[in-house]
């Protein structure tokens, strides 16, 4: 009945955002449109409320899986240096493959999002102690190192006006033709599901894990990769989307365990809404302009951390 109940509310906001811009379509004419109204239908809003139900579903579940295979509540693309990574490798893109297509830009900042998360796994594994709220708070200083490498280098290059055009989550730029790549997301999230009861006993623990015969290592290595490269894929699409991965994955935990196989798209239907409706309040908020989405999340997202860590440090 919950998944049904989530679907019905994403459905709803789903079509409230195709109504709602600078372009008045009212939903009770939509069969008597002009041509200017289809052709904002069809190459603009349309395509941007698919991008938001894909990426706030797919950064959801990046977190999950994370969430599982660090053992921390705390950890997602955005607190573990990922999404850091992925911008130093659409930097080294843009250096030495300036002429090249979105998937290789993609392709090169999965490579460095990958390598950074995994650097991120060693250096907290030896931490003395894997305190709940340290892990994350050393993953935000690890991302910051690397995002200050970026910022360097891009100043150097004269490249800071297009990292920023690119890294921002906005989705008043998606258009028709510019945003078919995210669809690759979409058999990753299916994956996910289908090794969802290994990402679960992975996040038992090493021990657990090995000991009931679950090959610990190649899991960690899988999970990771399908969220580096569906983080990448939502950075070079979209832009970063900050706190979305740990705040949504937290609270489906709150009121439905930890059994990935079950909350996974509890997880991923929530995360849709959720941008959906941070997207809706940045278009309406200064009205005609837009406010960048990630700015909206973050704002929400922050609020909500905070909230979180003051829980877990209580525990």
């Amino acid at each position: 009945m919950k998944k049904w109940t989530l679907m019905l509310i994403l459905l709803v906001l789903a079509i409230s955002s195709l109504f709602i811009g600078v372009q008045s379509i009212e939903i009770r004419n939509i069969f008597q449109l002009d041509e200017t109204q289809k052709l904002v239908l069809w190459s603009t809003r349309i395509p941007r409320t698919i991008c938001l139900i894909i990426a706030g579903a797919t950064s959801s579940v990046c977190g999950l899986i994370m969430q599982h295979l660090t053992q921390n509540k705390f950890v997602s693309p955005t607190t573990a240096g990922t999404m850091d990574s992925a911008r130093l490798g659409i930097l080294v893109a843009m250096v030495f493959f300036p002429n090249n297509s979105m998937l290789v830009r993609s392709g090169v900042a999965f490579l460095f999002a990958f390598l950074g998360t995994m650097l991120f796994i060693q250096l907290i594994q030896r931490l003395p102690q894997k305190n709940q709220v340290m892990v994350p708070l050393i993953g935000l200083m690890f991302g910051n190192i690397i995002g200050s490498v970026v910022t360097f280098f891009a100043y150097q290059l004269q490249l800071v006006q297009n990292m920023s055009s690119w890294l921002q989550g906005n989705f008043a730029t998606i258009s028709r033709g510019g945003y078919e790549l995210i669809y690759l997301t979409v058999p990753l999230l299916i994956l996910a599901y289908f090794y969802a009861y290994h990402f679960t006993i992975a996040g038992m623990g090493r021990d657990m894990a090995t000991g009931i015969g679950l090959n610990y290592q190649w899991i960690q290595l899988f999970g990771l990769g399908i969220v580096s490269l569906a983080s990448s894929v939502i950075l070079v699409t979209i832009g970063g989307l900050p706190f979305l991965g740990v705040i949504i994955p937290n609270i489906i935990s709150l009121y439905y365990g930890d059994q990935m196989k079950q909350t996974l798209w509890l997880t991923a239907g929530a995360g849709s809404c959720f941008l959906i409706v941070c997207d809706i309040i940045s278009r309406l908020v200064v009205q005609p302009y837009e406010v960048p989405v990630s700015l909206v999340v973050g704002v929400i997202g922050s609020i909500i951390f905070i909230a979180l860590l003051l829980k877990g440090a209580k525990k």
